[in-house]
C-alpha cells in the first residue's frame, strides 16, 4: 500500500505526458506543477518520467507519420491537412533541428509526424525530441523552485 502512494505520482505524470504528445487532451505541465507544489516526488525523477512518457508519447506520432500518407484521409487522423502541410513545409525548410521542439503547442504534435513521414530514424528522433522536452519540463522546475524561493 505504501508503495502505490509512493509510485502513484509518478504512474499519473507519465500517464498524462504520454497522452499530452498525442494529441489527447491532457496537461503535463499543469500535473507537474501540482505534484511539485503538493511536494509529492523527487523533482529531478518528475522531469525523468515526464521526459519518459512524453517522448514516448511523440514516438506515437512519429509512427503515425510513417504512415501517413495512407492514413491522412481517415477523420479520426490526428493532425489536419493544413498543419501537416505547415509543419511538413518547416520541417523540410529546418531538417531535424525543429525536433527539440516538439514540446510546443499545436505545432509540435505535427512536427513529430512529419519526421515519421520524412523517415527520420527513431534513435535520431528519441534524442532530439527528448532532449528538447527534458530541457521544458526542467526549465518549469526550476521555475516553480524560483517562483516559491
Amino acid at each position: 500500500m505504501i508503495l502505490m502512494e509512493v509510485l502513484a505520482p509518478y504512474g499519473a505524470l507519465f500517464a498524462s505526458a504520454f497522452l499530452a504528445a498525442t494529441l489527447l487532451p491532457a496537461s503535463s505541465e499543469l500535473v507537474l506543477l501540482g505534484l511539485l507544489a503538493a511536494g509529492r516526488g523527487d523533482p529531478t525523477l518528475l522531469v525523468v518520467v515526464a521526459t519518459i512518457g512524453n517522448t514516448a508519447g511523440s514516438v506515437v506520432n512519429w509512427a503515425i507519420g510513417r504512415g501517413a500518407e495512407v492514413l491522412h484521409g481517415r477523420r479520426w487522423f490526428p493532425v489536419s491537412r493544413e498543419r501537416y502541410e505547415k509543419a511538413g513545409s518547416l520541417f523540410r525548410r529546418y531538417g531535424l533541428w525543429t525536433l527539440p521542439f516538439a514540446w510546443l503547442p499545436i505545432m509540435g504534435d505535427a512536427l513529430t509526424v512529419a519526421a515519421g513521414a520524412a523517415r527520420v530514424s527513431l534513435w535520431l528522433f528519441v534524442v532530439l525530441v527528448g532532449s528538447g522536452k527534458a530541457a521544458r519540463y526542467a526549465a518549469i522546475v526550476a521555475g516553480q523552485a524560483w517562483a516559491t524561493g
